[in-house]
């Protein structure tokens, strides 16, 4: 099967990779030589890298437009939540996804998947979203609220 890499997977695309439903990011990538441990396998840390990827680019090319006219957020995380399942190896292509789940006034719930021919891990990740010099918490903007409810799925908590 022919994929693309680094580049926002349609919904076909997706399920075409095996996912089993399509998520509003997915991008596909390959593993490489420096992400495996002594045992050849994928090295833990390399998945907390992977999400963090799709995290930033969640958030640049789904979130962002939202800020228009505002001050850009800092976002950090603060909380985070990861499953292993199943071991990765050289060479293997896989897809990772992300989708809002809940949101409060500034904070929200980022699940994200791996796959490759199956599910090999998950993250569920807090996010809180801070005012650009750190100083305090910045509200989510309406437009964002209504982007995580229509295009995620997401529930509105508190």
């Amino acid at each position: 099967m022919d994929i693309r890499f680094h580049t926002p997977l349609t919904a076909k695309e997706q399920l075409d990779f095996g996912l089993d439903a399509p998520q509003p990011l997915a991008l596909a990538d390959k593993v490489r030589f420096a992400e495996l441990d002594p045992l050849n396998h994928v090295n833990n840390k390399a998945y907390i890298e992977w999400f963090e990827t799709l995290r930033v680019s969640y958030f640049d090319n789904l979130c962002a437009f939202c800020y228009e006219g505002l001050e850009t957020p800092r976002l950090v995380i603060r909380s985070a939540n990861i499953h292993y399942i199943r071991e990765m190896v050289m060479d293997e292509i896989y897809v990772t996804t992300a989708r809002v789940t809940r949101f409060r006034n500034t904070s929200f719930t980022i699940e994200q998947q791996l796959w490759s021919g199956d599910l090999r891990a998950t993250l569920t990740g807090v996010m809180v979203v801070l005012r650009p010099d750190g100083s305090g918490r910045y509200p989510l903007p309406q437009t964002l609220r209504e982007v995580f409810v229509k295009r995620d799925g997401a529930t509105p908590e508190g």
